[in-house]
C-alpha cells in the first residue's frame, strides 16, 4: 500500500503503477481519478496537500501533489496530445509503453526514441484555462486557509521550512534533452536530423523521479534563465490592479464543458514547472520568427499561451471541484451530513449573533441602526433566479450623506473587507473613470481574453465609492465605463467586448455605493445615513472597532454573512395571499406613492430580513418588520429631501 510520501510526492508512481497493471485501452484513467479521489476523503487529506494560494511555487516540488483556488479568466482552445506512446531501444529493440497524459513534456529513457508511428499511440485531447487566484479575496480567507493546514500539519510546515532552508538558486542549467514537449515531437517527424541530435544527451530516469532537491533548484534555474528574455515583461492578466499570487495554466482532462469563465474552482492536480519547457517555447518562437510557415500562432500568441513556467506554472488537474464559497471557516460543501450538523449548530446560535453583528455595524455607520439592517441585509443578499433577464435577489444599497473626501468611506470598507471573503473599493474618480479597464476585451493578436475591473467571481462586494468623484470631463472611455457600472448594477451582466460584438457574461456581484447625496448610478434602495456620533478622531474610533471586537465573534460574523447566502427561501401561498391582500390595501390608502417597485423591495427587504433572522420562510411578523423598515426608510429620505430641495 502506497505511504502518504508516494502519492502526494511523487504522484506519478501511482499513475505509473496504475498504468502498468491495466491495458491501456481500459478504464486505467478513470482508476486513477478513483484513487486519489478515496486518498482525498480520508481525515485532514486535502490540509495535507500543499497549495499554490500559500506556498510560493519555487518552494513547491516539481511533480508533486498541490491544489490551487483559482478563477477561470480565460480558456484557451483544446490541444492534442500523446495519451498513450510508445518509446524503442535503437539497439536492442524493446519497446516499452509509456503515458502521457498529466505531463508537458515526454518522457523516455537514455538511448531511447518516441517511435511516432506506433499502432499502440493514443492522441487525446485536454482543455487549458488561465486561472487567477480569486480576485479581491481577503486577507483573512488567505491567513485561514494557511493556518488550518499549519495547525493540523504541523509537519506541513516543516516540509515548508526545509523547502526554503535548501533551495539555492542556481546561475546556469542545461536541461536533459531526453525530455521533449509534444509539440516538439511533430517536429522531429519532420526533421529525423534533428531527432537524431535530440537523443545525442545523457538521460536520465525513464519515469523522471529525479532526485527533490535538483528539480527545486531546476525550477529557480529555468526562472533565472528565462527572465531576461522576457521583454516586455509578461502580463499576469490579473483583473484588479496589485493583486499578487501566481497565474496557472490548468489542464483538464475531464468534463470541461461543465466549467466556464469566471468559475471559482479548487483544483488538485500534477505541478509542472519543467525549466525545458520554456527553453522549448522559446526556441519555437525563435525558429518561428525564421520561418513563419512553421507555425501558425503568432509570437505574441505563443508568448502568451506558453510563459515561462516558473512564472505561470502548469498544474495537470486530476480533481476539480466548482465552489459554492470561499470562505474557509464553512464546509466546502453544505449538502453533506457532517455540513448539515454544523449548519444546524450554528443556525441554533444565530439570533446572538445578529445582534452582535447590528450593533457592530450600528457603531461603525456612527450610530445609524437603521444603515446598519439595511447593510446586514445588502451583506446577505445574492441573485437566487432569473427570470427573463430580469436578475432576481440583488439588492444594491446606495449609502447616501457619507462625508465628501473623507476616510469614512475607506474605513468602512475595510470593514467590510474583514467581513466577506471577496471585495473591491472602487474610488469613483474621473481619473479612474477615463483610464481605468473595466470591460474584458478580446485580444485577437494574442487569442486571449484581456482582464477588467469588472471580472470578478460570484459574490464579491464591490463597493463604489462616489464621494471621490469632482466636476471633470468623461472621455469615450469614461462613458463606457459608467455604462458598464450601470448595466453590472441594474441587469448583473458584464458585456466583454470582442470587437466585433459584446458577449454578455451574467454575474452576482454585490454593490454598494457610498456617496454624499443620491448616487449618479442606479440602485435597489437608497439609505440616507444619520450619524448621531460624530467621533473627533475618525481614524482611531474605525480603528478602535475592528481591534475590540474577538477574532472569535468576527469568525461568527463571517460564518453568518456567508451561510445566509447560501440558504433557500420560500413563501407559502397563504402568506403570499395576505401579502397581495396587503399591497392592495396600501394602494387604496397611498394610490399616489406606492408603485409596484415598492412592492418588489418590501419583498426583497423581507426575504433577507427572513434569512437574517435565519428563517426560511417569509411570517407575517417579518413582512410587517419590513414594511416597518421601509416607512422609516422613505421617511428619511422625504426629511432629507425637505431640507436640501430637490436633491434626492
Amino acid at each position: 500500500m502506497p505511504c502518504v510520501a508516494d502519492w502526494l510526492n511523487n504522484p506519478f508512481s501511482i499513475v505509473q503503477g496504475i498504468f502498468a497493471q491495466n491495458d491501456p485501452n481500459s478504464d486505467w484513467e478513470k482508476k486513477v481519478t478513483e484513487y486519489f479521489k478515496e486518498k482525498l476523503k480520508e481525515n485532514n487529506a486535502t490540509n495535507w496537500v500543499p497549495s499554490l494560494n500559500d506556498v510560493p511555487v519555487h518552494y513547491l516540488k516539481p511533480n508533486s501533489l498541490v491544489k490551487f483556488r483559482c478563477m477561470v479568466q480565460d480558456m484557451f482552445d483544446p490541444e492534442f496530445y500523446m495519451g498513450v506512446y510508445e518509446t524503442v531501444d535503437p539497439n536492442t529493440n524493446a519497446r516499452v509503453l509509456h503515458f502521457g497524459k498529466y505531463r508537458d513534456v515526454a518522457e523516455c529513457g537514455p538511448q531511447q526514441e518516441i517511435d511516432l508511428n506506433s499502432s499502440q499511440t493514443v492522441t487525446s485531447e485536454r482543455q487549458t484555462f488561465y486561472c487567477v487566484p480569486v480576485p479581491g479575496e481577503s486577507a483573512w480567507v488567505k491567513e485561514i486557509s494557511f493556518l488550518s493546514v499549519v495547525v493540523l500539519n504541523p509537519q506541513f510546515y516543516a516540509y515548508i521550512s526545509a523547502s526554503q532552508a535548501r533551495v539555492s538558486p542556481s546561475t546556469s542549467y542545461t536541461p536533459s534533452r531526453h525530455k521533449r514537449s509534444y509539440e516538439e515531437d511533430e517536429d522531429m517527424d519532420l526533421h529525423p536530423s534533428k531527432q537524431k541530435e535530440q537523443h545525442m544527451g545523457s538521460g536520465g530516469d525513464i519515469h523522471g523521479c529525479v532526485e527533490p532537491k535538483r528539480l527545486e533548484t531546476e525550477a529557480s534555474a529555468g526562472h533565472h534563465l528565462i527572465s531576461p528574455n522576457c521583454s516586455p515583461p509578461l502580463d499576469l492578466n490579473f483583473p484588479l490592479p496589485g493583486e499578487k499570487g501566481p497565474a496557472c495554466l490548468v489542464k483538464v482532462y475531464e468534463s470541461w464543458d461543465s466549467f466556464k469563465v469566471n468559475d471559482i474552482l479548487e483544483v488538485y492536480g500534477i505541478l509542472s514547472v519543467d525549466p525545458v519547457l520554456s527553453i522549448v517555447n522559446n526556441e519555437e518562437r525563435d525558429s518561428s520568427a525564421l520561418d513563419p510557415m512553421e507555425c501558425m500562432d503568432t509570437a505574441e500568441e505563443q508568448r502568451v499561451h506558453s510563459p515561462p513556467a516558473s512564472l505561470v506554472p502548469r498544474i495537470h488537474v486530476i480533481l476539480a471541484q466548482k465552489l459554492q464559497h470561499i470562505n474557509p471557516l464553512l464546509p466546502v460543501c453544505l449538502n453533506e451530513e457532517e455540513s448539515k450538523t454544523f449548519v444546524s449548530n450554528f443556525m441554533s446560535e444565530l439570533s446572538p449573533v445578529r445582534a452582535e453583528l447590528l450593533g457592530f455595524l450600528t457603531h461603525a455607520l456612527l450610530g445609524d441602526s437603521l444603515a446598519a439592517e439595511y447593510l446586514i441585509l445588502h451583506l446577505i443578499s445574492t441573485v437566487y433566479a432569473r427570470r427573463d433577464v430580469l436578475p432576481l435577489g440583488k439588492f444594491t444599497v446606495n449609502l447616501s450623506g457619507c462625508p465628501r473626501n473623507s476616510i469614512f468611506t475607506e474605513h468602512i470598507y475595510r470593514i467590510i473587507q474583514q467581513l466577506v471573503p471577496a471585495s473591491y473599493r472602487l474610488q469613483m474618480t474621473i481619473e479612474n473613470m477615463n483610464h481605468s479597464r473595466f470591460i474584458p476585451h478580446k485580444d485577437y493578436a494574442a487569442n486571449r481574453l484581456v482582464s477588467g475591473v469588472l471580472q470578478l467571481a460570484s459574490n464579491t462586494s464591490l463597493v463604489v465609492d462616489e464621494t471621490q468623484l469632482e466636476q471633470g470631463q468623461l472621455d469615450t472611455t469614461g462613458v463606457h465605463n459608467v455604462t458598464a457600472l450601470g448595466n453590472l448594477i441594474t441587469w448583473q451582466k458584464v458585456d466583454y467586448d470582442f470587437s466585433y460584438h459584446q458577449m454578455e457574461f451574467p454575474c452576482n456581484i454585490n454593490v454598494l455605493i457610498t456617496s454624499e447625496g443620491r448616487s449618479l448610478l442606479p440602485s435597489d434602495c437608497q439609505v440616507h445615513l444619520q450619524p448621531q456620533i460624530i467621533p473627533p478622531n475618525m481614524e482611531e474610533y474605525m480603528n478602535s472597532l475592528l481591534t475590540a471586537v474577538l477574532p472569535s465573534v468576527l469568525n461568527k460574523f463571517r460564518i453568518y454573512l456567508s451561510l445566509l447566502r447560501l440558504l433557500d427561501y420560500s413563501i407559502s401561498d397563504e402568506v403570499t395571499k395576505a401579502v397581495e391582500d396587503d399591497f392592495v390595501e396600501m394602494r387604496k390608502n397611498d394610490p399616489e406613492s406606492v408603485t409596484a417597485d415598492d412592492l418588489h423591495r418590501t419583498l426583497l427587504v423581507a426575504r433577507f430580513l427572513s434569512l437574517s433572522a435565519g428563517q426560511t420562510t417569509l411570517s407575517r411578523e417579518r413582512w410587517l418588520r419590513a414594511k416597518q423598515l421601509e416607512a422609516l426608510r422613505k421617511a428619511r429620505l422625504q426629511q432629507q429631501k425637505c431640507v436640501n430641495g430637490n436633491e434626492l
